[in-house]
């Protein structure tokens, strides 16, 4: 996520080249050796409990739809689906009982975005899992999908669901038969993009009212300044123009609206709860499942930014969660992009206080 905030800001200050560097070089030191990032990569599904345990495949069907969009507007620059929020949302389906299927505007192999700094246990195994791969290699064009097969559709995020999503007339069919028979819509970060065109049976709009989640402008203009050229729209102007009860949450942390039947999340940190509303919203109690040292992160950061330092260091002190120091590195450099150094430093110290807490 450094990387990504690096190319979309490009080196604006050489005294923000200086904190970059700094954050950087901190950031290494929260970074896995050698030895441990190959372990990390070689992740199989019965390296974790939680997929050892997941529960047969009889509760029916979830489709989750990706973009085949390869390239970025007019830039040139690949882009795709996110692969952290397919394959995370993609395990707790499976382990809840559900079969997932796995659709695209255009069927095969699309383009997943692998970004290293991002992807943990689950991710990995979810590149080295056989059936998983296939699925994602050799997606069903969503022509050929027949949405009475399926008790939820979820649509993945990556920015290129921003320009074949909303003009699909076949999503769109997808999402409004969906609507009529009150089965369960989710979407996360630039997915929601599926939405925005949708109209219900009485010619309102379909996100009208709702409480809705997305990719927030904040958080799209920080990375890319000049989004609102290469994208045809802003998601979050969009969707507010379309009537909905746009929810922001903090920036790069976990925000999710549920409006009836329609699930929404902000950002790739959105995601497992996203997923396990869904399973909520199905009728079944998610599977317990220990939490992740992102889930952790987030849930530090949150509580930084309502409750303050002290606050989030008594609460590392008082608990053994593991947590990802690069995370929290990552938030102190977007708080300096943000032009607040003194939260920029203050996360500096918090993740300071993660050192002795690593394992």
């Amino acid at each position: 996520m450094i990387k990504k905030l690096l190319i979309g800001v490009g080196g604006i200050f050489l005294v923000l080249a200086v904190i970059v560097s700094a954050v950087i070089y901190w950031g290494s030191k929260f970074s896995p050796n050698t030895q441990e990032f190959e372990k990390l990569r070689a992740t199989q599904v019965s390296d974790i409990p939680y997929l050892q345990n997941s529960l047969p495949a009889t509760r029916g069907k979830i489709l989750a739809v990706v973009t085949s969009t390869r390239i970025l507007g007019d830039t040139g620059r690949l882009t795709g689906y996110e692969l952290t929020e397919l394959a995370r949302a993609y395990w707790v389906f499976k382990a809840n009982g559900f079969e997932v299927d796995i659709a695209s505007t255009a069927g095969g192999e699309p383009y997943a975005l692998l970004d290293d700094e991002d992807m943990a246990a689950y991710d990995y195994a979810f590149l080295n899992d056989a059936t998983a791969q296939h699925k994602a290699k050799n997606t069903l064009n969503l022509s050929e999908v027949n949405a009475d097969n399926y008790q939820a559709v979820y649509f993945v995020g990556g920015k290129g669901a921003m320009f074949d999503f909303p003009n699909n007339q076949i999503i769109s069919n997808l999402v409004t038969s969906f609507a009529a028979q009150n089965k369960v819509i989710a979407a996360v970060c630039h997915g929601p993009a599926a939405l925005i065109n949708v109209k219900t049976a009485n010619g309102e709009w379909l996100v009208a009212n709702k409480k809705v989640s997305a990719f927030t402008n904040s958080e799209e203009l920080l990375l890319i300044p000049n989004a609102e050229i290469i994208f045809p729209f802003l998601l979050q102007t969009k969707l507010q123009e379309r009537g909905a009860d746009f929810i922001a949450g903090s920036d790069y942390l976990e925000q999710v609206s549920i409006s009836e039947k329609l699930i929404t999340g902000q950002n790739p940190w959105s995601v497992w709860r996203t997923a396990e509303e869904t399973v909520r919203l199905l009728g079944y109690e998610p599977l317990v499942r220990t939490i992740t040292p992102e889930e952790n992160s987030v849930a530090l950061l949150k509580l930084f930014s309502k409750a303050g330092l002290d606050v989030a260091e008594e609460t590392l002190r008082n608990n053994e969660h593991k947590y990802y120091g690069r995370l929290i590195l990552m938030h102190a450099f977007v708080a300096f992009m943000k032009w607040e150094p003194l939260n920029g430093f203050k996360l500096m110290i918090l993740a300071d206080s993660l050192k002795p807490l690593r394992s």
